[in-house]
């Protein structure tokens, strides 16, 4: 037990020394506790009683990863809810559905021509569709964009993002996990998944007042442990219809996102969520053989490509149509660049149902290149603007006067 309470401890103060570096450089936390995670593991030397194989301690830090994407995806349910998708304007759902539909042909696309089945190749096309929402809240505030003219299109499309992320981790769970391979098969699980989370939906809209009632408690203590009591059955009853757990947590997120108890919920979570959300990312890095890279880093290098590609064509066709310049539809496809937790989400739900095993180094060399890259490249995006201005002669004098926004 002493060895186990040293070896969590041991794995808490790398997740911690990472955190330190990443805030030190201003930057995304998620590839530096992937890239320590990959570091130590089972090829990792024993120095005196520090042991950095983390075999003894790998399934409670696996755990905890686990209890890490319980929280991402419920305190991301609170931020959504069914009344702001409601009020959402026409740009953002079309927006919104232009840069899904690019990702994810692209993905599924280039998933059959690197010679993947089928199953894979939607896995593919799904972790290649969904961006990081905490990188890019990240990248707005660090560049000081919050009250740039694209702005709400791009959190528009965020949110549109995560309501894809949803339905399709909604709908692929129920493939996967129920197992099952025939037409009828897969339509009643996608069916029961479905329902699902409609019955969640109806719950949140017609249940508030109730729910208002019944979490009227004063105590914070009490408060706290009603709500993760709920949180966590709700996650392992989801699991038994075959409905990823993470997604069970995410509709809980939705329903009390609906009561006036949200901002009090969202308080008491975020210290966990960032917690257990940091061990998370470490466990994905402890998970991966960095012998096993080699054989993925051509595949996740045409990856970040396609999704490059992918992203600047659906930003600039968003941006358009919502009659934004050229300079800020650049910005919007270099801004929504990064890949991270979600991502990471879609690939273990492949790798948890036995997929092909290259989908762990695959995600993690993919979520690596573009949560560094997709940052930066917002921060060069006046550059990048203008030479591609150069290239394709946009900008126009009536057009300079509309974009120079203060802090764009």
């Amino acid at each position: 037990m002493n060895d186990l309470v040293l070896e969590v401890g041991t794995a808490l103060i790398l997740v911690a020394f990472g955190s330190i570096i990443a805030n030190k450089l201003k930057f995304s936390i998620i590839p530096f506790l992937i890239i320590l995670g990959m570091l130590v593991g089972p090829h990792a030397p024993q120095i005196g009683i520090i042991d950095l194989t983390f075999i003894e301690s790998n399934a409670i830090i696996t755990f905890l990863g686990r209890i890490g994407v319980l929280f991402l995806l419920f305190y991301l349910g609170l931020e959504f809810s069914v009344g702001k998708l409601m009020k959402s304007g026409r740009n953002i759902v079309v927006g919104g559905s232009i840069y899904v539909a690019i990702n994810f042909v692209l993905g599924l696309l280039y998933g059959f021509i690197v010679g993947m089945p089928w199953i894979e190749a939607l896995i593919i096309a799904g972790l290649l569709s969904v961006s990081s929402s905490a990188i890019v809240a990240k990248v707005l505030v660090d560049l000081k964009r919050t009250a740039n003219p694209e702005t709400e299109l791009v959190l528009g499309i965020i949110l549109f993002d995560d309501i894809f992320l949803a339905l399709f981790l909604t709908t692929m769970s129920g493939v996967l996990l129920a197992g099952t391979t025939s037409f009828l098969g897969i339509f009643t699980s996608v069916i029961i998944s479905v329902g699902y989370m409609l019955m969640f939906f109806i719950i949140a809209r017609k249940g508030a007042p109730l729910l208002n009632k019944w979490l009227n408690i004063k105590s914070d203590e009490i408060f706290i442990i009603v709500i993760f009591a709920i949180l966590f059955f709700v996650a392992g009853f989801s699991e038994t219809l075959h409905v990823a757990e993470a997604i069970g947590a995410l509709l809980l997120g939705l329903v009390f996102s609906e009561t006036e108890h949200r901002d009090r919920i969202e308080h008491l979570v975020v210290p966990f969520r960032d917690f257990f959300g940091a061990i998370f990312f470490f466990s994905f890095g402890l998970s991966i053989d960095p012998s096993t890279l080699a054989d993925a880093i051509w595949l996740a290098l045409g990856a970040a490509l396609v999704t490059i590609i992918g992203n600047f064509v659906a930003g600039m066709i968003s941006g358009r149509r919502a009659g934004l310049s050229h300079k800020a539809s650049t910005n919007i496809g270099l801004t929504i660049m990064a890949r991270g937790e979600f991502s990471i989400i879609v690939a273990n739900l492949g790798v948890t149902a036995g997929l092909n095993t290259i989908l762990t180094p695959f995600t993690a060399l993919y979520v690596l290149i573009l949560a560094i890259a997709g940052p930066l490249m917002a921060k060069e995006s006046k550059t990048i603007y203008k030479y591609l201005n150069k290239i394709f002669k946009w900008k126009k004098e009536t057009e300079k006067k509309k974009i120079e926004v203060p802090g764009d």
